[in-house]
């Protein structure tokens, strides 16, 4: 890595956490030139403008995400255990990341403003519910999970209740809606076991 690619690095990876929790329009270039201890040369000469920091942090955040849901699920062998672990790692980020979903607040902010934002929100959506997709698609041909198991549908609704399980336990303080939802979403797969 050049000299310049660790600068545009670490300058995402400072300002990831701050443009998370505070959104793209309340971040400011002060406040990413503070966490990077850089002079706003610093900052500009690495990155035209804020939308394109915002945009490579969204991209850093989104993969970080997906690589440790790979991790966990690479430790499972069957596909209804990476599907609980797939659920158990939103449980999880709500308890424990503290600048929340990146989905969720890079899109409700996007949502009317930014298009590129929108539209790099959109495809991170169609990767998640992908997701379910493929793992209950494996169950079913490894004859783990009935035919009747629609991972369309399933993957739509898992996801959309875990997104707002995410925001209503955040907003509320507490995990009691994720945890209803997982449980709601564990018991749908259960159901789709064969004996």
């Amino acid at each position: 890595m050049t000299k310049a690619q660790r600068t545009r690095q670490l300058i995402i990876e400072k300002a990831a956490p701050i443009i998370n929790k505070k959104g793209m329009a309340g971040t400011s270039i002060t406040d990413i030139m503070e966490a990077t201890h850089l002079a706003k040369g610093g900052v500009y000469g690495n990155f035209e403008s804020k939308d394109e920091i915002s945009l490579e942090v969204f991209d850093y955040l989104r993969d970080a995400r997906r690589k440790r849901i790979d991790g966990v699920l690479a430790a499972q062998t069957t596909a209804k255990a990476k599907l609980f672990a797939l659920l158990d790692v939103y449980g999880d980020v709500a308890r424990h990341d503290s600048g929340g979903c990146p989905i969720l607040n890079f899109g409700i902010e996007a949502d009317d403003t930014h298009p590129q934002m929108r539209q790099r929100v959109r495809e991170a959506i169609r990767f998640a519910e992908n997701r379910f997709v493929k793992l209950i698609e494996l169950g079913i041909a490894n004859k783990e999970f009935s035919k009747r198991f629609d991972a369309t549908t399933f993957s739509i609704k898992a996801f959309a209740m875990l997104e707002g399980a995410t925001f209503i336990s955040r907003s509320m303080g507490n995990l009691q809606q994720m945890k209803v939802v997982i449980e709601i979403l564990k018991e749908e797969v259960e159901a789709n076991v064969l004996k």
